[in-house]
């Protein structure tokens, strides 16, 4: 059964830092694109960064410069390296892996429970 689980959320002000982690357990995760996304109170889930099976990353425009994706497959784990925080990058911030071995990112299917971020002014 596979499982997601995030951590390293929490509260900061403007300009500040945090390191997001994700472990997955059920499946090895070195076949597959992984993902980050980002959901705001009353808004819909948006992909930050991803990173294929290769090592390829891609990032959204907001975040491009500031966040870093990275893998550890002999951990099992995936993450995300927040910096330069801004109080646009608050939300709650998933896990996802794709949902095909293999696959190039395109369609992502579990995810984690999720880790908030609260960025202040």
């Amino acid at each position: 059964q596979v499982q997601l689980v995030e951590s390293g959320g929490g509260s900061v002000q403007a300009g500040g830092s945090l390191r997001l982690s994700c472990v997955a357990s059920g499946y090895t995760v070195s076949k597959y694109c992984l993902g980050w996304f980002r959901q705001a109170p009353g808004k819909g889930r948006d992909k930050v960064a991803v990173i294929d099976s290769d090592g390829t990353k891609n990032y959204t425009d907001s975040v491009r410069g500031r966040f870093t994706i990275a893998r550890d497959n002999a951990k099992n784990t995936l993450y995300l390296q927040m910096n330069n925080l801004k109080p646009e990058d608050s939300g709650m911030y998933y896990c996802a892996t794709d949902s095909f071995k293999g696959g190039f990112c395109l369609e992502f299917g579990s995810s984690g429970k999720g880790s908030q971020v609260t960025v202040s002014s």
